[in-house]
């Protein structure tokens, strides 16, 4: 059995299960708590993050180096592929996602919205949200210009980098502010994102006590 152990609001996790969904891997999913994991999570990766990613009986944890176990075990539908430079603008282009957005955007929204409600019970601070949406345009005005040149982020075809940057955008799509209207290749390019198979199950995601956008899983949005 392959078992993935994850939280919805995290994009590392999502990232991971769409990479698994386009494997076409079967897997069971085990929910944990980010903010307050338990012993038993602790002890399988003391390091106290999630994903963790249990396959008979050895543990993976991290998202890369799940990533990476994943692309060398599953060689179907390879996400990192092409020649030395293409895979390392994949790879590049993930860390970009994976970290800078997640500090710029992810951490100012999210963190307001989700972890300190949750977590601290305290209201958001409307400064630290506004400071995170205009982090995000930068970001989105990137996105905008590398699928103007491209299909996808690197060229032609979906890679690790689409998933990476889709997984931290579904969540603040989840918050509704993103604002898709004024970006148009970005867009376009999310919505052939959330159209393949391998996002379903994130569009059924349900944070516990905070709604979805009106237009969070609509694929002609």
């Amino acid at each position: 059995m392959v078992l993935l152990v994850h939280n919805s609001v995290l994009p590392q996790c999502r990232k991971i299960r769409i990479l698994m969904a386009e494997k076409r891997m079967l897997f069971v999913l085990k929910e944990e708590n980010p903010w307050n994991l338990s012993k038993d999570i602790l002890k399988i990766n003391p390091a106290g993050e999630l994903p963790i990613f249990i396959y008979d009986g050895n543990i993976i944890a991290g998202n890369y180096a799940i990533t990476e176990f994943l692309e060398e075990t599953y060689t179907q539908n390879r996400l990192i592929q092409g020649n030395n430079k293409d895979r390392a603008e994949v790879r590049r282009l993930v860390d970009w996602f994976d970290n800078k957005f997640y500090r710029d955007v992810y951490q100012y929204i999210a963190g307001e919205k989700i972890y300190k409600r949750f977590m601290l019970r305290q209201s958001p601070e409307s400064k630290r949200i506004k400071a995170g949406i205009n982090n995000l345009r930068f970001h989105l005005e990137y996105i905008d210009w590398l699928v103007e040149r491209n299909n996808y982020l690197v060229g032609a075809e979906l890679s690790m980098a689409d998933i990476s940057a889709a997984a931290e955008l579904s969540i603040i799509d989840y918050l509704g502010d993103v604002p898709w209207e004024e970006y148009k290749n970005a867009k376009l390019w999310y919505s052939k994102i959330k159209s393949r198979p391998s996002f379903k199950d994130i569009l059924n995601d349900r944070i516990k006590g905070v709604y979805p956008s009106k237009h969070y899983a609509d694929l002609d949005f």
